[in-house]
C-alpha cells in the first residue's frame, strides 16, 4: 500500500525538526550529554549561568555559576577544594543520576554523591540560580539534589540558611579563602538556633558578628529600610529552622556576599551602569564588632568615645573596656531596674527562656533568682512574646537605629544604683524636692517662656512667619524636632537616600505615624544657601495644587536646614524617560511603563501646575528651574512639580524682571535668561517647552546628538518639522500606544514654547487650551533659541575644516557649556570691541536678538 506523498513529507518534517525543539532546552544536561570546559548551561531566562571559570590570577579550573549579565559574580562553586588543573574539566550525569566533575583522566573531583538512584535523570539550572538534579517525568518541585543546599559564599534569594533539624544537617555560607582561591576560607556566615534564632559571622568558633535574635518582624542591627526592598523571614518547626529572604520587586537582582575578609554585604546589580552597587555591609560600623565595649557597656558610633558603661557600672581599668557594678546586687534590700531603650540586646550566652511568661510574671521572676542581672519581654513572632532572662555578664550591647521595633532591656541594680535608700531619707529626699521645686517654679517657668520666646523669634525671622502679606490666611509651616528626622531616616543612612541635588541629599523616612516623607538636606557644600531655604518654605507654604509638591514641614537645628516632603514612591519623571545612573532597571523596560496616555496626562498635570504657578495663586510666581527631575510622579503617577528655591514672586504689573545672578540649569534656561539675566514667565515657558519635547522624544535636550547635524533636541526636533517629518522626534518605544495627531499637536507646541523672542512663546493658559482642543488653529512655530540655520551645503563631516563662526553656536550644549566661562567672555568682548555695541544693552529695529545673536545671524 502506497503512502500519501503529503503524509509522507509531514512525517519528515516531524522526524527531522523534533532533534531541533528538544535543542533550545539549553538549561537542561541529561544523561547523554556533558559539558566540556568552554560549554556553558544557561537558565531559560538567560539570568545564570553554568561553567568553567578561574578566579582573580589563579589558572585553576573551577565549576561555577554565575550571573550572567555579570561573569565575574560567581554565585557558586562545585570543586572548592579538587580544583583542576587545565582545562579538560567534563560535566556529566552518570547512570545512578549523580551530577560528576571529571578530570582529563576521567577521575571524578567533585560529585552530588547522591545516595538515591534516579530514573530518568536530568540537571537543571534554574532561574533562581540552583543547579538541581530531578527525575525528569516527576512533577516540578521535586529534587533529588540541589546546590542551594550546599552554599558557597552567596546568599540568594530563596536559599536558605539554618538547620534540618532531622539529620542535623547545616546550611551556611563560607567565604573564599581569597580573591584567587574559592577553597574555604576563614569566615563563615550563619543561623545561631542557641535560644532564640540570630545571624552570626565566625571565624575558628569566635563570633565576629551578630544581628541581634528574631523578632518575629527582623533582626535588630539590620536597617528596617531594608524591608522596603527585602523581606527577610526564619522558619521553625519540627524539621527545620532556617533564615532566607525574598524580593519585594522581581526586577532587583541582589546578593548576600560573604567576602574573604569577613564582611557581608549586600550588594544590588544596576542594569543601567552594568554594576553591583553597595547596599549594606555588617560590621557596619565599630560597633557591629562582636564584643567591641567589653561586657557590661553600650557602644554608640555617634559618640566619639564609643564605649560607655551602662547606668550603675563603672571601668574596670584603663586597660579594659570592661564594665563592673559600682555596687553589688543585694536582693534582701530590694534591687530594681534601669531601662535600656533603642539598643541591641546582649548576647545570649548565659540566659534562660520561657515562652509562656508576661512582662509582669518576667520581672518576676528575675528578681526571685539573685543571679539574674537582666531581662527582657521579647516578640518571638507575631502576636507571641517570650521572656528571655539573662544571668552574669550584659556582651555586645549597641545603640541600633530602629527604635520602634526594639526591645526594652531593664538591667538589674541595686537600690543605691538606682539612688533608692531607707524610707526616711527618702521621705525627707521627696520633701527638699519639694520645696525647691515650690520656690523655683517661677523661675523655671520664665526660663522657659523666655526660650521658647527666642526659639519662635529665630524661627520667625528664618522663615518670614510663613504669612502671606495681606495678613490673610496665616498657616503655618509645622516644625519637625532634628531627633524625629534623625530616627525616621534610620540617622541619615546611606541606604536611604533616593536622590541628590544642588541642595543637598534627599533621604526617605518614616514617621513614628508610619506616613513615609522625603526630606532634603541642606549640604555644607551646597552652593544653595539658607536664603534658597528660606525662600523655598515662604513659597511653597502658600502654595496649594494638585500638580505642585506638597511640603509637610521643616526642621531648623543648629547649621541643619531640612525641607520635608510628601513621599513621591515613582521618584523623579527623568528616571521614566531618560533612565538615571544608580535607580534600579531604570532602563528599557521602565521607560516602556509611561505610554502614551500617561505621557499626555503628565504634561497635561505639569501645564495645570505651572499655570497655577504664573496665574492662579495669590501670588504669581516664577519657577526658574522647571526640568525633568524635578517633577516627581505619586504612585499614580500624577505630576508634581517641586524645587521652590529658586523661584521668584512677581511683583505688581511687572511683566520680566532682571538678575545679576543667573542661576538655573543648562539645557532649559530660556536664551534672554542665560544671556541677559532676564527672566519672565515666558522663561518657564521655554523650559516647559524644553521638558515636552523631552517627554515625548525620550531624549535629554543638553547632550544630544545626530549624525547628520550638531543641533540639540530642540533644533533637531524644529528641522524635521519643517520637513514635515514631526513624527520622527516621537519615542520609538509610543509608536504602539500614541495617537498620532496628539503627539504632533504635543511637538508643535512644544517648538511654539522655545522659540527665540519672548514674545513669541504662548502663556501656559494659550499652551493648556492648544494641547487640549484638537480644533485649536496653531502658527507655524519660529526658531528656537540658541538655534542658528545652517547652510543646506555645510558638511560638517570630520574632514571638513571651516572658519564660520556661526559654526560654534550650532550646538546649544557648547553655548551653555560656555555661557559664564573665560572663553565666551572673550568672545563677546571682543564683538564689542570690533562692533562698538554692548551686548547686553544692543538693540535692533528688525528684531528682539542680543549682540551675539545679530552676529550669529549675520555672519
Amino acid at each position: 500500500m502506497e503512502r500519501d506523498p503529503i503524509f509522507t513529507l509531514i512525517c519528515l518534517l516531524i522526524v527531522v525538526f523534533s532533534p531541533l525543539e528538544l535543542s533550545e532546552e539549553v538549561d537542561v544536561l541529561g544523561v547523554e550529554g556533558s559539558i566540556s570546559d568552554g560549554e556553558t548551561l544557561v537558565s531559560s531566562l538567560e539570568t545564570f549561568q553554568l561553567g568553567f571559570f578561574s578566579p582573580g590570577k589563579s589558572r585553576n579550573r573551577y565549576l561555577g555559576i554565575w550571573f550572567k549579565t555579570c561573569p565575574g559574580t560567581v554565585v557558586w562553586v562545585a570543586n572548592r577544594n579538587n580544583p583542576i588543573a587545565d582545562g579538560k574539566g567534563v560535566l556529566a550525569v552518570s547512570d545512578s543520576g549523580n551530577l560528576v566533575l571529571l578530570n582529563q583522566t576521567k577521575s571524578v573531583v567533585w560529585s552530588s554523591n547522591m545516595s538515591v538512584t534516579a530514573q530518568n535523570p536530568v540537571a537543571q539550572l534554574l532561574d533562581t540560580g540552583n543547579l538541581v538534579l530531578k527525575d525528569n517525568k516527576s512533577m516540578a518541585g521535586s529534587y533529588f539534589w540541589q546546590s542551594f543546599d550546599y552554599p558557597s559564599d552567596t546568599l540568594l534569594p530563596g536559599m536558605k540558611v539554618g538547620w534540618n533539624l532531622k539529620t542535623g544537617e547545616e546550611r551556611y555560607l563560607t567565604s573564599w579563602k581569597s580573591a584567587d582561591d574559592p577553597s574555604p576560607g576563614n569566615f563563615t556566615f550563619r543561623l545561631d538556633k542557641n535560644g532564640l534564632p540570630q545571624l552570626v559571622i565566625d571565624t575558628e568558633s569566635m563570633k565576629t558578628y551578630r544581628t541581634g535574635p528574631w523578632n518575629g518582624f527582623g533582626f535588630e542591627a539590620i536597617p528596617a529600610y531594608l524591608n522596603f526592598l527585602f523581606k527577610h523571614n526564619v522558619v521553625s518547626n519540627e524539621n527545620e529552622i532556617f533564615f532566607s529572604y525574598e524580593v519585594a520587586n522581581k526586577e532587583i537582582t541582589t546578593r548576600l556576599w560573604l567576602n574573604y575578609t569577613g564582611y557581608l554585604q549586600r550588594l544590588i546589580f544596576t542594569h543601567d551602569s552594568k554594576n553591583w552597587e553597595f547596599l549594606y555591609a555588617a560590621p557596619f560600623d565599630k560597633c557591629g564588632i562582636y564584643g567591641f565595649c567589653g561586657a557590661n557597656s553600650v557602644c554608640s558610633s555617634r559618640r566619639a568615645d564609643a564605649c560607655k558603661c551602662l547606668k550603675g557600672f563603672i571601668s574596670k581599668s584603663q586597660e579594659s573596656k570592661n564594665c563592673v557594678r559600682e555596687s553589688s546586687l543585694d536582693c534582701q534590700k530590694g534591687d530594681g531596674f534601669t531601662r535600656l531603650v533603642g539598643v541591641k540586646v546582649p548576647d545570649l550566652l548565659k540566659f534562660q527562656l520561657n515562652e509562656s511568661l508576661s512582662l509582669k510574671q518576667c520581672e518576676a521572676e528575675c528578681l526571685k533568682n539573685c543571679s539574674c542581672t537582666a531581662y527582657v519581654n521579647m516578640n518571638v513572632s507575631e502576636g507571641r512574646t517570650s521572656c528571655v532572662m539573662w544571668f552574669g555578664d550584659l556582651f555586645d550591647i549597641s545603640e541600633v537605629s530602629d527604635m520602634y521595633r526594639n526591645e526594652v532591656v531593664f538591667v538589674r541594680l541595686s537600690a543605691s544604683g538606682l539612688g533608692l535608700t531607707h524610707d526616711s531619707r527618702k521621705k525627707n529626699r521627696l520633701m527638699a524636692i519639694l520645696i525647691v521645686s515650690i520656690i523655683s517654679s517661677a523661675t523655671i517657668l520664665g526660663l522657659i517662656s523666655f526660650i521658647i520666646w527666642k526659639k519662635w523669634k529665630k524661627r520667625d525671622d528664618l522663615l518670614h512667619l510663613t504669612r502671606l502679606e495681606s495678613g490673610e490666611d496665616e498657616r503655618e509651616v509645622p516644625l519637625f524636632h532634628f531627633s524625629t528626622i534623625e530616627i525616621a531616616t534610620n540617622y541619615f543612612s546611606f541606604g536611604n537616600v533616593i536622590g541628590e541635588g544642588g541642595f543637598g541629599p534627599v533621604y526617605k523616612g518614616n514617621l513614628p505615624t508610619g506616613q513615609e516623607i522625603a526630606v532634603k538636606r541642606l549640604s555644607k557644600d551646597s552652593g544653595q544657601g539658607v536664603e534658597q531655604f528660606r525662600n523655598e518654605v515662604v513659597l511653597i507654604a502658600k502654595l496649594q495644587h494638585k500638580n505642585l509638591v506638597g511640603l509637610l514641614g521643616c526642621c531648623i537645628q543648629g547649621n541643619e536646614r531640612m525641607l520635608v516632603y510628601e513621599f513621591m514612591p515613582n521618584k523623579s519623571l527623568d528616571s521614566f524617560i531618560f533612565g538615571s545612573q544608580g535607580v534600579i532597571c531604570a532602563d528599557h523596560k521602565k521607560k516602556a511603563q509611561l505610554s502614551w496616555r500617561n505621557r499626555f496626562d503628565i504634561v497635561l498635570g505639569i501645564t495645570r501646575g505651572l499655570l497655577y504657578l504664573h496665574q492662579d495663586s495669590k501670588l504669581p510666581i516664577i519657577h526658574r528651574d522647571l526640568k525633568a527631575s524635578n517633577i516627581l510622579l505619586d504612585s499614580n503617577l500624577i505630576p508634581k512639580i517641586s524645587d521652590f528655591g529658586l523661584a521668584r514672586i512677581f511683583c505688581g504689573n511687572d511683566v520680566e524682571t532682571k538678575t545679576s545672578r543667573v542661576v538655573g540649569t543648562f539645557g532649559y534656561m530660556a536664551p534672554e535668561y542665560a544671556i541677559d539675566g532676564t527672566f519672565s514667565a515666558k522663561s518657564d515657558v521655554f523650559s516647559f517647552g524644553v521638558l515636552l519635547l523631552e517627554i515625548v522624544s525620550g531624549k535629554k535636550n543638553r547632550g544630544y546628538s545626530h549624525l547628520d547635524h550638531l543641533h540639540n533636541l530642540l533644533g533637531h526636533a524644529w528641522l524635521l518639522w519643517n520637513e514635515d517629518r514631526g513624527l520622527e522626534v516621537m519615542d520609538t518605544i509610543l509608536e504602539e500606544t500614541c495617537v498620532r495627531s496628539e503627539v504632533l499637536r504635543f511637538i508643535h507646541v512644544g517648538l511654539l514654547c522655545v522659540q527665540e523672542c519672548p514674545e513669541d512663546r504662548p502663556t501656559m493658559s494659550s499652551v493648556l487650551f492648544k494641547l487640549t482642543n484638537e480644533e485649536a488653529t496653531l502658527p507655524r512655530p519660529k526658531a528656537p533659541g540658541f538655534f542658528v540655520q545652517r547652510n543646506p551645503y555645510d558638511n560638517f563631516s570630520s574632514t571638513s575644516v571651516t572658519t564660520d563662526w556661526s559654526f560654534c553656536l550650532h550646538s546649544m550644549q557648547w553655548m551653555e557649556d560656555f555661557v559664564i566661562s573665560d572663553v565666551f567672555i572673550f568672545w563677546v568682548s571682543f564683538l564689542e570691541i570690533v562692533s562698538g555695541k554692548s551686548s547686553t544693552g544692543f538693540s535692533h529695529p528688525n528684531h528682539h536678538q542680543d549682540l551675539l545673536g545679530y552676529v550669529s545671524r549675520n555672519c
